[in-house]
């Protein structure tokens, strides 16, 4: 991708600036009930049964977490207990950011507005986007697009509310089934991949590839 000054810079939260622990806490949970495979195949069920959650129509987070646990219980034998959810529910809005991120944004908030799609709830996210250290024009929920990502709903609220189109922004994710692909299929030609090392690359997408976030303001050429 050639330098790229966009009217905008859009991000994905959870994974790409603040570093996701939905894994530390079913290691928390159920590590002491199962061995390593074993732990190993729950988070992995955690992880696809929480995007099986969303797929359909919006519903709260809290129910994403609740029946992706529940469903990643059942499937590995273990216990599946309602206050475990609510735990793991709890712990999002206490997560800061990947140590990379602060500075990275800082830099490119001086020159761009900076814009936050997540699928967090509008009383979860703020926690969160106040450890990231740099100021956001603006931060969007699925709550609000009453749509999680990957689903298009979700950025064409973002383009409605910003009043701009795919040509407009650069879209910056960590992962690809939640945000990149539909961006790619949105339109939105100027995309970053964030290798944070939870899923592989695939260039069929078209994306600059950095490591972390400081690598962000040499894509934007500042």
């Amino acid at each position: 991708m050639t330098t790229f000054r966009p009217k905008y810079i859009t991000f994905d939260c959870y994974g790409t600036l603040t570093n996701f622990q939905m894994a530390e806490a079913a290691r928390d949970l159920y590590g002491d009930r199962l061995d390593e495979p074993g732990m190993v195949k729950f988070i992995k069920n955690f992880a696809a049964y929480r995007l099986d959650e969303i797929m359909g129509d919006w519903k709260p987070y809290a129910d994403v977490v609740h029946n992706s646990l529940e469903r990643s219980c059942k499937a590995n034998g273990v216990a599946f207990k309602d206050e475990d959810a609510r735990m793991v529910y709890e712990r999002v809005p206490t997560w800061g950011p990947h140590a990379d991120v602060p500075s990275g944004l800082a830099k490119v908030a001086k020159e761009i507005p900076l814009v936050i799609l997540s699928n967090a709830m509008n009383d979860q996210i703020p926690s969160n986007v106040a450890k990231l250290g740099a100021p956001f024009h603006a931060v969007y929920t699925a709550e609000q697009a009453n749509a999680y990502k990957p689903r298009f709903q979700a950025f064409e609220y973002m383009f409605d509310m910003l009043g701009c189109g795919p040509e407009d922004i650069l879209h910056c994710s960590s992962s690809f089934r939640y945000d990149l692909m539909s961006a790619h299929d949105l339109g939105i030609k100027n995309k970053i991949w964030v290798n944070r090392g939870h899923e592989p690359g695939n260039p069929f997408y078209g994306y600059t590839e950095i490591s972390d976030i400081s690598g962000l303001p040499g894509v934007v050429g500042l």
